[in-house]
């Protein structure tokens, strides 16, 4: 089981959220804590009545709302409505919130069981129950000692798997609306980020993408990319952008770009001695198979366990090329391998077809004359492409619109 609380402002907005699932037949409202009367006797403006009345015996307190899912795996199919709520009320007893008023939700409209419990953190005297690390501890030994009592999968039993292997189970390519996305996301951040060497963004994001993923640092004017700040979104099979993006300080495990840097910085000279290996298979494939095309060069290389990633734009031609070695777990741009494994080498090396004697006699001209072909907007677009894998949505939640805070502790860091 896996837990996850979330805090607000608005306990208004997480019970709109989950009673529009409900009317949407996408989840049912299956039992209560703490309410004068049974489920079935009470009007929407009743349920959510109880939350603010209590709220108002403390103004004080911002961030009231309290929103906690508790997640399930897959295998864990003896999940009556009886059962569930046994599971959200000695939840709820064990993090300290057994005596408040609490909704419970069945959703329905992920790939693996799961609840939403919506509950406040003012008391019936007014006083407020504190959140600081609840997450980690009581959260974490409730999480523990239910997995015990119902006989439920352990979330820990994950951990102990070999971390260099990546299981589908655990990370595979992402269906947006199949699975809770930040869930989803969190298992492919877990799986990549710490495991592969990378040195840019670009070429982080060129694994995260096999899984349907984009780590994105927004426009370069905007206060996001300013403030270092960096975002995850889920891409449909088109490699679009869908649903709201996901901060990466939200995540547990903090895949922040600060971290990330830390990563690039180790990288360069971690990954120097697999280069290498990248190299000959290349190499050798280009020696044995003279006229090889680049669909059979790619599932070829794909055999040895390295994806190459060809970057087309709309037009379909191919200004770059990222190598993935999942055997030695290193990503590399083609051109860090060397000319002549970048985009316009390769091409050169692979001739035969018109196609690419066309592609290699357009990378051949300086971008004034490739202009005739692509528009300077297009050429911009394809430089941000290169450097931070591909131009980032538009939309910014008001959550990302945050103003900086004034004071910090001494050592904290500004980043997202």
């Amino acid at each position: 089981m896996v837990a996850v609380i979330n805090t607000g402002r608005s306990i208004r907005g997480i019970f709109i959220y989950n009673e529009n699932k409900v009317s949407e037949g996408k989840a049912v409202c299956i039992g209560e804590g703490n309410y004068p009367m049974d489920i079935e006797k009470m009007s929407e403006n009743f349920k959510l009545g109880v939350f603010l009345k209590q709220l108002q015996l403390n103004d004080n307190v911002k961030r009231s709302a309290v929103h906690i899912s508790l997640n399930f795996d897959r295998s864990d199919t003896d999940l009556s409505k009886e059962k569930l709520m046994q599971i959200a009320s000695s939840y709820m007893d064990m993090i300290g919130f057994g005596s408040q008023p609490y909704l419970v939700y069945q959703h329905h409209d992920a790939g693996h069981p799961h609840i939403h419990i919506a509950s406040i953190n003012v008391t019936a005297d007014g006083s407020r129950i504190n959140m600081h690390n609840i997450g980690r501890n009581q959260s974490e030994t409730a999480r523990k000692e239910l997995e015990i009592a119902f006989n439920l999968v352990r979330a820990d039993s994950r951990k102990k798997q070999d971390p260099r292997e990546i299981h589908a189970i655990d990370a595979e390519k992402i269906k947006y609306g199949a699975i809770d996305s930040k869930r989803a996301v969190s298992s492919v951040l877990n799986a990549v980020i710490p495991h592969y060497k990378y040195t840019t963004l670009g070429e982080l994001n060129a694994v995260l993408n096999l899984y349907n993923v984009r780590a994105e640092r927004g426009k370069e004017n905007s206060k996001m990319f300013q403030n270092k700040g960096l975002v995850y979104q889920i891409l449909d099979e088109n490699k679009k952008t869908v649903g709201i993006p996901i901060k990466a300080s939200s995540f547990y495990s903090k895949p922040t770009l600060s971290q990330l840097e830390i990563n690039f910085a180790a990288s360069k000279t971690s990954r120097v001695v697999n280069m290498k290996r990248t190299r000959n298979a290349l190499d050798l494939l280009l020696l044995k198979y003279p006229s090889i095309t680049l669909s059979q060069l790619e599932a070829r290389l794909a055999n040895q366990g390295i994806t190459a990633v060809v970057r087309k734009n709309e037009n379909g031609l191919i200004y770059g090329m990222t190598y993935i070695d999942h055997n030695s777990r290193c990503v590399f741009n083609g051109s860090s391998l060397g000319p002549a494994y970048a985009a316009k080498g390769l091409l050169e090396r692979i001739g035969g077809s018109s196609e690419f004697g066309k592609q290699s006699a357009v990378l051949e001209r300086p971008l004034s004359q490739q202009n005739s072909f692509i528009s300077a907007a297009e050429v911009q677009r394809i430089i941000d492409e290169v450097l931070y894998a591909g131009s980032p949505s538009d939309y910014v939640p008001n959550q990302l619109k945050k103003k900086r805070k004034k004071s910090r502790r001494k050592g904290q860091s500004n980043n997202h």
